[in-house]
């Protein structure tokens, strides 16, 4: 008998396991989309935020070499030398950073020739700031230095704008990546309103009906006498209960018969 009471329980039960389930999966699957979206973005948006950053130092650096190349040729050598050899420093710096993080397509070949065009432009300054060329030649400046200035701050920018569109793109992203994360709780609530309409009525058909038809039954029997003829289709232990209910109305009628 204590087999057939544990029938209802285990449906009940595994109605609201079945819920419980679908909304831990559910769960699990947006935490994992969630996080996973957050790290994917943080790394892309940290490698871009690096080249940019490199590409403001190199830009930086260029534009102190090419002031110091301007204060040789007025005459101010030795400040122009120091300045130049300090702003070189800078951008092997920079160049050294976006060298180390090469993460976006095409941006290989802007470093390579970012390298190519600094070494000429480098060679060209360091003629002015040690002295092989005569200072105050603005015309050798602006056909020569100040191209290959220009030529490197080109390409500098180039790799800026190359993160820089990549950043826009990750964002652009973004939007998508979040619908595929928060779709497993649509779904999930979704599904689980769907699913606590069929448990109801399924707790309705199999327990409140099947329950008022006894309620009724007895009351009936109570009040008219009429005998208890109440038919649970179920094999669970509303319809012992059914039964053993039966069998006393049964022997209670037996027994006002004899009196």
């Amino acid at each position: 008998y204590q087999g057939k009471i544990m029938n209802l329980r285990t449906k009940i039960l595994s109605g609201f396991l079945i819920l419980i389930v679908m909304l831990f999966m559910a769960g699990v699957w947006s935490i994992y989309e969630l996080t996973f979206m957050g790290s994917s973005v943080q790394r892309l948006l940290d490698d871009n935020y690096k080249s940019i950053n490199a590409a403001r130092i190199m830009i930086e650096a260029l534009e102190r070499e090419d002031s110091a190349v301007l204060l040789v040729i007025s005459g101010k050598r030795e400040q122009g030398r120091s300045i130049a050899d300090s702003a070189d420093k800078l951008f092997q710096r920079g160049f050294k950073i976006a060298r180390q993080n090469v993460t976006v397509d095409g941006e290989q070949a802007c470093i390579d020739a970012i390298e190519s065009k600094y070494d000429a432009y480098k060679t060209l300054w360091k003629k002015s700031t040690d002295g092989t060329r005569n200072g105050g030649n603005l015309n050798w400046y602006f056909q020569e230095v100040h191209k290959a200035f220009l030529d490197v701050k080109l390409f500098v920018n180039k790799l800026m704008e190359l993160n820089d569109h990549t950043m826009y793109q990750t964002a652009s992203d973004l939007k998508s990546r979040a619908h595929r994360a928060i779709m497993p709780g649509i779904v999930a609530i979704l599904s689980a309103v769907v699913f606590s309409i069929i448990f109801t009525y399924f707790v309705n058909f199999y327990v409140v009906t099947p329950m008022v038809k006894i309620e009724k039954g007895v009351q009936e029997f109570i009040e008219s006498g009429k005998p208890f003829d109440v038919k649970i289709e179920t094999n669970d232990e509303l319809y012992q209960m059914t039964c053993a209910i039966r069998d006393v109305c049964a022997r209670a009628r037996a027994s006002e018969a004899i009196k």
